[in-house]
């Protein structure tokens, strides 16, 4: 419980006034079966949101229970915070109805996706998809672990034990303890101050706003949001820990191979991304392509004359510009979009699940994409003909195959899996932004439909392992 709470009441007072409140059946329950109690609760059993999360598979967590935490407080120390909350009610300034309003947005992860983009989008291509993925899935694990707590302990909502409360918002249709918003918070937290250092402590003055949020708002007790900061953290935590195996920290001493056909640039990016730890293909290379046209077949000329002689048109280069920047900014607003659309972003669990397999999605092709460029270095464009005319630079890595057709075409293949109805959307999405890289000048079309269908072999393996989850079964 939080310290100070200004409760001024003696404990006893404040317990017989708030059981006066309850109506019998909830006070029989707590009777009956201790201090909270799945019967006689006035949330409908099938009402609840995913009861059964707590035992879907997770990514770093062995299961959903492997960090459960203690019991929530009994009844004399929920007393007090229940009047903890009624004396926050009746402080709310605008400073706290903007925390409840901003941190209410979305699922628990909204915000801290968004958070993280503003970061992420700064640094390159696979660093970026991999600092999303390791965030997403420290929220999944955060959230399954929350939900196994929940549904084990039962705790009713402030406001379903006392109406009083005076709750900003409705009340949300799952156990209070521990706190969603809380331990995505502090995992999301832990993740960020690992990733981006400099901000360490910005990140943990959110995750206390956010957690903070919820007591404003009335939704959840001080130990809820407590138990919640501290779980999420242990969970990043575990996290992190595979993050420092996965072999991003390794640094590249190579050189650009030499030779007719080959990329010439200088400063290649990360040269040694395809080597990194994925999660759910067995390796970078598992996928691998076979080499690209060699620089003076008739495929390669073929390929050539279509870049440079392509007709742009408005549509096109309205397109091409459209797909030009990271593929992490083209894809979330289309994650977040979707969970709204299908009103999940009231349903955590789902709402991590998704963000998590698109991400991994992302960063396993991505992974994939980067082996096959440096597996055979094949020359851009430009490079070959510098009569090429590009609508914008050309990336410092090499061309086959496409970055952006492999990431975009994983995360639409998962996308179509997880929403069914928009299938014909997503590929077509898929499609255009495969096209949209010949059409700006900086790919060919065989790095681009070489990479998309890259892409799509990897989003199969994350399909059958989301189909293996327990989500799909409940």
């Amino acid at each position: 419980m939080h310290a100070n709470s200004g409760v001024q009441m003696r404990q006893t007072d404040i317990s017989s006034r708030r059981i006066g409140r309850l109506g019998p059946s909830i006070l029989l329950a707590i009777v009956l079966s201790g201090p909270w109690a799945r019967i006689g609760w006035s949330q409908h059993v099938n009402s609840l949101v995913e009861p059964g999360a707590g035992t879907w598979r997770t990514w770093v967590l062995s299961s959903g229970s492997d960090l459960r935490i203690p019991a929530p407080p009994g009844w004399t120390q929920t007393s007090a915070e229940i009047e903890f909350l009624r004396m926050l009610s009746g402080k709310r300034d605008a400073a706290a109805l903007d925390r409840i309003s901003y941190w209410d947005t979305g699922a628990p992860g909204q915000r801290w996706n968004e958070i993280a983009l503003s970061q992420a989008s700064l640094i390159n291509a696979p660093r970026g998809l991999r600092a999303m993925t390791l965030l997403n899935v420290a929220i999944y694990d955060a959230t399954i672990a929350a939900w196994d707590s929940k549904y084990t302990y039962y705790r009713p909502r402030p406001s379903e034990l006392d109406p009083t409360v005076g709750a900003m918002l409705p009340t949300p249709r799952s156990p209070s303890y521990p706190s969603e918003h809380a331990v995505v918070a502090g995992a999301a937290s832990a993740i960020l101050s690992y990733l981006f250092p400099a901000g360490a402590q910005s990140y943990a003055d959110l995750a206390r706003e956010a957690a903070q949020s919820r007591l404003d708002a009335g939704v959840q007790y001080p130990s809820d949001t407590d138990a919640g900061l501290e779980l999420g953290r242990q969970v990043g935590l575990k996290v992190i820990a595979r993050a420092q195996t996965d072999g991003s920290d390794a640094v590249w001493s190579g050189t650009v191979p030499p030779g007719p056909g080959k990329w010439n640039g200088t400063n290649p990016v990360e040269p040694l991304a395809g080597n990194w730890k994925t999660w759910t293909v067995t390796s970078g290379n598992q996928f691998r392509p076979g080499p690209p046209p060699a620089y003076d077949s008739a495929q390669e000329k073929a390929d050539l004359d279509e870049v440079k002689n392509y007709a742009r048109t408005v549509a096109t280069n309205f397109a091409a510009w459209f797909w030009q920047p990271q593929a992490i900014t083209l894809y979330t607003p289309v994650v977040h979009q979707k969970i709204f659309e299908y009103r999940l972003d009231s349903n955590p669990p789902r709402a991590a699940r998704i963000q998590a397999l698109v991400n991994i999605a992302a960063y396993d092709a991505g992974t994939a994409v980067w082996d096959a460029k440096y597996a055979y270095w094949a020359i851009r464009p430009v490079q070959l003909d510098p009569a090429v005319t590009t609508l914008f630079p050309t990336p410092p890595h090499p061309s086959y195959p496409s970055a952006h057709s492999g990431v975009i075409g994983s995360v639409m293949a998962t996308l179509a899996y997880l929403f069914p109805r928009d299938a014909d959307y997503f590929n077509a999405r898929a499609d255009e932004c495969a096209s949209a890289r010949m059409w700006a000048g900086i790919h060919f079309t065989t790095d681009n439909t070489t990479g998309k269908e890259l892409g799509r072999a990897v989003a199969q393996i994350v399909v059958s392992r989301a189909k293996s989850d327990g989500a799909d079964t409940q």
